[in-house]
């Protein structure tokens, strides 16, 4: 009898694109070659969907780890489906140590989460105060794609601001931040970038987001080009 990972591997080898495959592989270096199979987003959510809920499904999401790419996207995905918030934050914790590329890490945004900001923010915190790359960078995700709007509050980027790393995908995420940062919070967030408060290498990637951005203006851009690090 087909086990609940055989099947759910048979399912995404069905939906396999080769040519995708080539073109998502490179996007994710970190990745070896041979465990990305190469289905297409909607196809795995439209998956995750018809899997959120049921029986397999929540088989499915304890088997970690993964061997494949996509197995962990359509696992995000079918995290995302999950109404009740605790439920939801145990198993977005048990997936967050498994995650192991920006792709997946920044294809998991629980509904859950968006209803819950108030109980929310004390997950976040305890995400950057985190080890692993992608637990970080999920954590400034959360912050970024919940508390630049309405919810917003100037101790969400100096949170962001106090995180220090050497890794990549962490200072990308973080540069990310404060360019949507400046995009919706200019006056609050140029603050950081006058007097230095990040690291050089965020400082100037933010800068260089920032101007390629249609949400800044003309004016702000030029100001923004005069606060290069060089």
């Amino acid at each position: 009898m087909q086990n609940t990972e055989e099947y759910i591997r048979e399912r995404l080898f069905a939906l396999q694109d080769l040519k995708y495959r080539d073109f998502s592989a490179k996007l994710i270096p970190n990745v070896p070659y041979d465990a990305v199979i190469g289905v297409r987003t909607p196809d795995l959510r439209k998956l995750a969907k018809e899997l959120a809920g049921t029986e397999q499904g929540g088989e499915f999401i304890r088997i970690l780890p993964h061997k494949y790419h996509e197995e962990n996207c359509l696992h995000a995905f079918i995290i995302e489906q999950i109404k009740d918030y605790d439920q939801c934050l145990a198993e977005v914790d048990r997936f967050l140590p498994y995650i192991n590329n920006w792709a997946t890490c920044d294809s998991l945004s629980p509904k859950a989460f968006a209803k819950n900001k108030e109980r929310l923010v004390a997950e976040i915190k305890r995400w950057l105060s985190d080890e692993k790359t992608y637990t970080i960078r999920f954590g400034i995700g959360m912050l970024m794609r919940y508390f630049l709007d309405e919810a917003f509050d100037p101790i969400y980027p100096e949170m962001a601001a106090g995180i220090r790393s050497e890794e990549y995908y962490v200072n990308m995420m973080l540069a990310w931040y404060f360019a949507t940062a400046l995009a919706k919070q200019y006056d609050i967030i140029i603050p950081y970038l006058e007097e230095k408060r990040l690291s050089v290498r965020v400082h100037n990637k933010t800068i260089r987001k920032a101007i390629e951005s249609y949400r800044i203006t003309k004016e702000q851009k030029d100001y923004l080009r005069t606060l290069t690090i060089k």
